[in-house]
């Protein structure tokens, strides 16, 4: 029993925080020239948009789009630079189909796009970018959660999708 709690907290300890993803992120960010928004657009060719964001990918900056189209879900790379489509892929399992399951789920109720919101966002909050768009169902709603950061500070805000 011991020995699966050390096991545990160790791969704990390994994760890394969310400051530090923030920071990796804040680090990155001025590498990007594509909006979270003009991405979302851009994916629609792989179906509904359902998610995005941008993260730090093995050391790299990556801009991430989930799509459905029927029962189907793809990551759609978008490049960061251009706003081209860089690849896509089926998402078939684990934790990323369940995550677009549910946003796909929460986009289905929606009457606003997911770039409307983050543009609305945006608009709202002068001097930062969109880093993440996720939709979800909270009390029967369809909201989406829009990360903005401007340097190395970060908020995120709550926009309707009805």
């Amino acid at each position: 029993m011991r020995s699966l709690f050390v096991a545990a907290f160790s791969a704990v300890l390994a994760l890394p925080s969310l400051a530090e993803e923030k920071g990796d992120l804040a680090a990155k960010l001025p590498e990007a020239k594509v909006p979270l928004e003009r991405a979302i657009t851009a994916s629609k060719a792989s179906g509904t948009p359902v998610s995005a964001k941008y993260e730090v990918e093995d050391g790299k900056l990556q801009l991430s789009v989930y799509t459905a189209k029927g029962d189907s879900f793809s990551e759609v790379i978008v490049d960061h630079k251009t706003g081209k489509v860089a690849k896509s892929e089926p998402i078939t399992s684990g934790d990323d189909l369940t995550a677009a399951k549910s946003q796909s789920e929460a986009m289905s109720k929606a009457k606003t796009s997911l770039a409307a919101a983050v543009s609305k966002a945006v608009k709202a909050h002068k001097g930062y970018k969109a880093v993440s768009a996720m939709p979800s169902v909270k009390d029967g709603r369809s909201v989406a959660e829009i990360t903005l950061m401007k340097g190395a500070d970060s908020k995120t805000v709550s926009e309707k999708l009805e």
